[in-house]
């Protein structure tokens, strides 16, 4: 407790010696199947966040192309903004073309649609919207096929997944990830604190 005397190898040295005294409790080291459930959700989270940041960048070209898409649609990436959008990247640029891809209730707001598609959209933005559209598609191919991977793997946990889907606010994503975290063995934590603490690390 001295001050500036803290290290790592001060520390090292305090733990093994508390590990020959027997004061260290054991770690909770989940099974196997559990640690490779963790894996996979941690990864599709990942993806999920690198998914949501290129959907941004998708906003952020059309804002600096001058397309107010988003002042209009409340999707920007739905069925009616991607064709539009896609239109943009293969060179169409009039607004009433444009606009004319609407589906559904955005055909009531073409007027508003038309000036929204009135920008300087160039080639660098196609090229720009190309690129992030290829990765956008990677990324939903990828994150669905590790849903399918991570639905085999909870297969044996499938009793305590769809207990937890029951509360409110977890859906069946979620419980699986809860599942990944701290396993279905509660045993191994002795109260509630104990898996509180782990659960907020």
């Amino acid at each position: 407790m001295v001050p500036g005397r803290k290290t790592d190898l001060a520390d090292a040295q305090w733990l093994a010696e508390l590990l020959e005294h027997g004061l260290l409790g054991a770690s909770f080291v989940p099974p196997a199947e559990i640690r490779e459930l963790r894996d996979l959700t941690r990864y599709r989270k990942r993806l999920i966040q690198t998914h949501t940041a290129e959907q941004q960048r998708v906003q952020k070209i059309l804002e600096d192309a001058g397309i107010k898409l988003d002042s209009v649609a409340s999707d920007v990436l739905g069925v009616s903004g991607k064709a539009m959008i896609e239109a943009l990247i293969s060179g169409e640029r009039d607004p009433e073309v444009l606009a004319g891809l609407s589906k559904g209730k955005l055909r009531n707001k073409i007027p508003i649609l038309q000036e929204a598609l009135r920008g300087r959209f160039r080639e660098h933005h196609a090229k720009m919207l190309r690129i992030v559209f290829d990765h956008l598609a990677h990324l939903e191919t990828t994150i669905g096929n590790l849903d399918n991977e991570i639905d085999q793997v909870t297969i044996p946990f499938t009793t305590a997944r769809d207990r937890l889907d029951t509360i409110t606010g977890i859906g069946k994503r979620a419980a699986e990830c809860i599942i990944a975290e701290i396993g279905t063995d509660m045993t191994r934590f002795p109260t509630a604190a104990h898996l509180a603490s782990w659960a907020g690390m």
